[in-house]
């Protein structure tokens, strides 16, 4: 009978969850024979049956990036068919589908041959940018497709043709050579320390089940449990069974089997993937769970499907089927063994990347490496380049253009004669200097001053820059995204109010509370006997109002104690701690324990609880209705075991619950006032049941739980039509989540200096809302728009309209609603939102986060900075042109992946106020000066060929322009990273300073071409007035030999006294520096006669003759100066 073909019949009939089931392994010759024979049978039932469960997926599926991750499951399943030579002639024509997408879809049996593990990628966590071949060609590109660099490398190079050389190659050559080094350096050990992390993750050991060597000779074995093997995480394989222990990273997705709990549940981690710090419960598959011991899941003949894997962490779609049951008894008449078929969802499963929080589990894997959610939802880093960076770039295209029309134009005044062309390269490098190489290098300099100071900051402690390269960056944001749960908040709730109609209690009277119950439970017990049945009479039911304090206190704390999904969990050390998926519940219990009420024991059936006279009480757990984001309570049904006494007890939003409950006059009210201060409102509900009205609602219950179509709605009016009506209103509750440290006036701070910001995070609606209101990220009175659950265009589109005409409101919106808005209205969307004075989205995931912050900097083309704590958040940070990680609850993995780490959301307001604002304003002084110091040697080298027959022939040869880039100016130049407008206090003070920054003034076409202008006047000339080359030629003609030594000289005069016409705020390095410099270049004179004669260069009339010179270029700068301070005056100076 076990060969008849009708076994794999019904392996043929759709599971519950719309999937045909193909057996992958055959167990035995006969087994593989059959098989054939049913393929080929059965083969035409799959094709309709897959088509239903890939729309199935799809429609869970909400989002997605690739087409790849929406595919039909008829492919796959034809070619596993084909692959293990089950005979399957599909013909693919007959598909209707338009997509010919690869199926990534898997149905792998428990035991998998190594031909189906092959398939599928390997376990390994690559993190890298490069490796040995791929490192120089990178890092050459990335450092030579700006332009700024690569004309330093033509210029570089050219030194190397005779023709073309002026001067020593080294001054060409050296300090390229030092910025490329640095850069190298940089990188290489950047991602020899990402290539140790990957390492150590890979090889983080495992321990795999496997049958014993022997499985015959040593029957024994059976009671050691299974033979297990250690394994490193990246030999994992789909299909393999993992053995987890407590405190455990999971390796990869598994579908968890069994766990060490006799419920068959386990708590999970999951910081690191969507940033909430709250424990996860997760259950086991119930056929695997029900097995005598581990052992008999290597016996067991099952198979797992799993559908393609996607992005959302929310969402999984599979089964678990059992193709052969054993038998009840060997004595029984062999039956046709029809499959039994189990559904899988995402509670189901143990992502990668989460940490088994409590007991042992055993798992079967199923997505890896690159498939598995954590890395599908983690961008690779990318190098950042700051926008003073770019800016520069494209001004160096400017003066490369300047540079070479005056290369044309010397060249044609001399009516290019001889080889011209070789002068035109000539004149080019001669006026290299117009875009110094010491720019790059002092910039690079200024920006590693930055970091220390930000680093040394003692008021901003174990603030760390990892990313040198963008300090500038932070004195530019004009966009902020942060994350809500440990950035914001610190994720610990506390329950501060209790409103109960008569009666509030605030957070420093619940010892009354406790008090009241002990005397409830105390009478209650003494007079047990006699209150027992008058208790809860009709008449006390109906006039609330005259039960005594004691007794209302009890019903709302009990009904607190018994409505919610907290189990309590036993630590090593004999602690007890609360954990459930709502960190929320866990306040509430924690305050019942605190009042007297403990909850000492939970499952899935039964509640215990110790009153406060150490007595305890017993509940049966007859139903659950879970907390979902579309009916926003949850409900449960418990039966005293003492009394038999059934209740339904409720919680929820007022919103929702405001129309179960019984009419009252202060829900409304109150709950107004508990979220103006900024708590979290749950309304507490409850309804005593007869045992027949409950024998009456369960059968009703169940006709609805077996239809086909509208199953969820079906059962949803069955509760709302016996269970959710006239409910009693017990208590209303306030629980606070914590905020961080001055998140409030920060956010205020930010907001003043004009900063823009967007709250994105995992958790739901409701809460993010009340945290919103809580950080005053929205202003009092202002409207809160909330657009959730949106599924057409139409319904988007009207969205839209509406905020369009309310720019002043703040827009709540949850991720399935952005993602619509997104695929259909991406320009209009982002364009209104960006308008709003606050935006939070909800439900987001890890990439949806990131899509966002790509598409405002895309769409601005404003600097957006995101900050957040989570594994989360990564993709986000590396997303922004400034990532922000803190160092919290969840771990490093943000802190390591961001740019700055800092220890509190409230570091920002240093972090961007100060530190940003002053490197942003001295480096683009620095540049200036440093384009201005190269602009006017340059001038003056053009003045002088025009004199002499335009001859291109350096001007300042050898060690004169060595030292005119280094010794004798860099000193003071570089000094200028330490200038500052204003002290620290006033810029924290008025942020708007900030706002004036994020304009771009400082580094400008106009402040360009001013500088321009400037370095024209000192060097060359006017219409008919000349400065220091002029001038030297017109007071020295008898003396033209020393014509290099009186221009030189006044040329590095005239640079220290425009450094010091530059600073803002003296500090003493700056004095040292231009004093030790201009001793520097007088003792130097001595030291190079071929340059100077040292008898005329000490004569008085070299001496006032120089001082006329500087005079003449310096003196109206200071005038002009001097005349604008008090005309117009910068806003800072306004302030001191």
């Amino acid at each position: 009978m076990s060969d008849i073909p009708l076994h794999k019949l019904g392996r043929s009939n759709k599971s519950k969850a719309g999937y045909s089931l193909i057996n992958d392994e055959p167990s035995t010759a006969n087994g593989d024979t059959t098989r054939r024979e049913d393929t080929q049978m059965s083969g035409s039932m799959w094709a309709p049956s897959s088509k239903r469960a890939s729309r199935k997926g799809k429609g869970k599926d909400k989002y997605t990036d690739d087409p790849e991750e929406e595919e039909t499951l008829l492919g796959e399943e034809t070619r596993e068919a084909e692959s293990l030579n089950l005979g399957l002639e599909e013909d693919r024509a007959t598909q209707k589908s338009s997509q010919v997408w690869k199926d990534k879809s898997r149905t792998v049996p428990l035991r998998p041959p190594e031909k189906i593990q092959s398939r599928f990628p390997p376990n390994i966590v690559q993190n890298q940018k490069y490796n040995a071949f791929t490192f120089l060609p990178i890092v050459f590109y990335e450092q030579f497709k700006f332009f700024f660099n690569l004309y330093f490398l033509l210029v570089a190079l050219s030194q190397f043709i005779p023709a073309l050389k002026i001067g020593f190659i080294v001054t060409y050559v050296a300090p390229l050579a030092f910025v490329l080094a640095v850069t190298m350096g940089k990188e290489a050990y950047d991602d020899y320390k990402r290539y140790l992390r990957d390492k150590e993750a890979n090889s983080t050991k495992y321990l795999v089940l496997g049958p014993p060597y022997d499985h015959h000779d040593h029957p024994s074995d059976l009671d050691n449990g299974p033979h297990t093997r250690s394994v490193p995480s990246s030999s994992l394989r789909v299909g393999d069974l993992v053995l987890l222990e407590k405190n455990q990273r999971v390796p990869a997705d598994l579908v968890l089997l069994r766990t060490s709990d006799s419920s068959g549940t386990c708590f999970i981690r999951t910081d690191q993937l969507d940033g909430e710090t709250d424990w996860k419960l997760r259950v086991a598959v119930p056929a695997c769970q029900k097995l005598p011991s581990d052992r008999d899941l290597l016996s067991l003949d099952a198979e797992i499907y799993a559908d393609a894997p996607i992005k959302d962490i929310h969402t999984f779609i599979g089964t678990f089927t059992i193709n052969s049951p054993p038998s009840p008894s060997v004595h029984d008449v062999p039956m046709v063994q029809v499959p039994t078929v189990e559904p899988l969802t995402a509670e189901n499963l143990l992502w990668s990347n989460t940490v088994l929080a409590a007991g042992s589990a055993i798992g079967f894997v199923v997505y890896t490496g690159a498939e598995t959610r954590a890395v599908m939802n983690t961008s690779h880093p990318h190098t950042k380049i700051g926008l003073l960076d770019l800016e520069i770039n494209r001004l160096a295209k400017i003066l490369c253009a300047v540079t070479f029309a005056l290369s044309v134009v010397l060249v044609a005044l001399n009516g290019f004669r001889g080889l011209w062309y070789i002068y035109v390269f000539r004149f080019l490098i001669l006026f290299s200097s117009i875009i110094p190489i010491s720019l790059r290098v002092n910039l690079d300099m200024g920006k590693t001053v930055y970091a220390q100071q930000i680093m040394n900051d003692s008021e901003i402690p174990n603030t760390i820059v990892r990313t040198s390269t963008l300090p500038e960056e932070l004195g530019r944001i004009e966009y902020l995204l942060s994350d809500k749960t440990g950035t914001l908040t610190q994720n610990e709730m506390e329950m501060k109010k209790l409103h109960m109609g008569t009666m509030s209690y605030g957070a420093d009277s619940m010892d009354e509370v406790a008090h009241q119950l002990a005397v409830s439970f105390g009478t209650t017990l003494d007079n047990s006997h006699t209150r027992q049945g008058s208790t809860f009479t009709g008449v006390q039911l109906a006039s609330r109002g005259r039960r005594d304090m004691s007794s209302r206190v009890r019903d709302v704390v009990l009904s607190l104690a018994l409505c919610h999904n907290v189990t309590p969990v036993t630590n090593d050390d004999g602690s007890v701690t609360y954990q459930a998926s709502s960190p929320d519940e866990v306040a509430i219990v924690r305050w019942t324990e605190s009042v007297g009420l403990t909850l000492v024991f939970r499952d899935r059936t039964k509640i215990e609880l110790q009153t406060p006279t150490g007595n305890r009480i017993t509940f049966e757990v007859l139903d659950i209705f879970p907390f979902t984001s579309e009916s926003k309570r949850m409900g449960i049904v418990v039966r005293e075991v003492q009394t038999g006494e059934i209740t339904f007890l409720q919680k929820g939003a007022d919103v929702v619950m405001a129309r179960i409950v019984q009419r009252n006059d202060w829900l409304e009210e109150e709950c107004g006032n508990m979220a103006r201060e900024g708590l979290r409102t749950l309304v507490m509900a409850r309804k005593k049941l007869s045992d027949q009205a409950y024998a009456d609602f369960k059968r009703r219950h169940h006709e609805a739980s077996i239809k086909l179509d509208g199953r969820n709605e079906a059962m949803a009016a069955v509760v709302a039509d016996i269970l959710e009506r006239e409910l009693e209103l017990v208590g209303l509750t306030g629980v606070e989540d914590k905020l961080q440290d001055d998140v409030k006036s920060t956010l205020e701070l930010l907001r003043n200096a004009g900063i823009k910001i967007w709250m994105l995070t995992g958790d739901k609606i409701e809460t993010a809302t009340c945290i919103a209101i809580s950080t005053k990220l929205v202003a009092r009175n202002q409207y809160i728009h909330q657009v959730a659950k949106l599924k057409t265009s139409e319904e988007a589109r009207d969205q839209l309209e509406f905020l369009q005409s309310k720019l002043d409101c703040c827009l709540v919106i949850d991720g399935d609603s952005l993602q619509l808005c997104l695929d259909l209205f991406k320009k209009e969307f982002i364009e209104i939102a960006t308008k709003l004075s606050a935006v939070v989205a909800c439900r987001c995931s890890p990439t949806q986060k990131a899509d966002v912050a790509r598409l405002i900097r895309s769409h601005t083309k404003k600097r957006v900075c995101c900050i957040g704590d989570g594994g989360n958040d990564v993709s986000m940070i590396q997303a922004a042109d400034v990532g922000v990680g803190i160092v919290g609850k969840e771990g490093k993995q943000a802190s390591l992946a961001a740019d700055f780490s800092v220890t509190q959301f409230s570091f920002l307001t240093k972090l961007l106020m100060w530190h940003g604002r002053n490197s942003y304003r001295r480096s683009a002084k620095l540049a200036q000066f440093v384009i201005h110091r190269g602009l006017i040697i340059s001038v003056m080298q053009a003045v002088f060929s025009a004199i002499f027959y335009y001859a291109p022939i350096a001007l300042y040869q050898g060690w004169l322009m060595v030292g005119y880039a280094t010794a004798y100016t860099m000193a003071p130049v570089f000094s200028l990273v330490l200038d500052r407008d204003v002290n620290e206090d006033l810029a924290l003070l008025y942020p708007e300073l900030y706002k004036e920054l994020t304009k771009g003034r400082q580094l400008s076409y106009k402040t360009f071409f001013m500088w321009l202008m400037i370095s024209v006047y000192q060097g060359a000339l006017l219409p008919s007035l000349s400065a220091i080359m002029i001038m030297s030629l017109v007071l020295f003609e008898n003396e033209f030999l020393n014509i290099v030594s009186i221009s030189f000289t006044a040329l590095i005069l005239n640079e220290l006294i425009m450094v010091a016409l530059e600073i803002t705020t003296w500090h003493i390095y700056m004095v040292i520096s231009e004093v030790v410099t201009f001793f520097l270049y007088a003792i130097s004179i001595a030291f190079l006669p071929e340059y100077f004669d040292l008898s005329f260069v000490l004569s008085v009339r070299f001496a006032w003759k120089v001082a006329v010179i500087v005079a003449v270029s310096a003196l109206p700068l200071y005038i002009i100066k001097f005349i604008k301070s008090r005309v117009a005056p910068a806003a800072s100076s306004k302030l001191l």
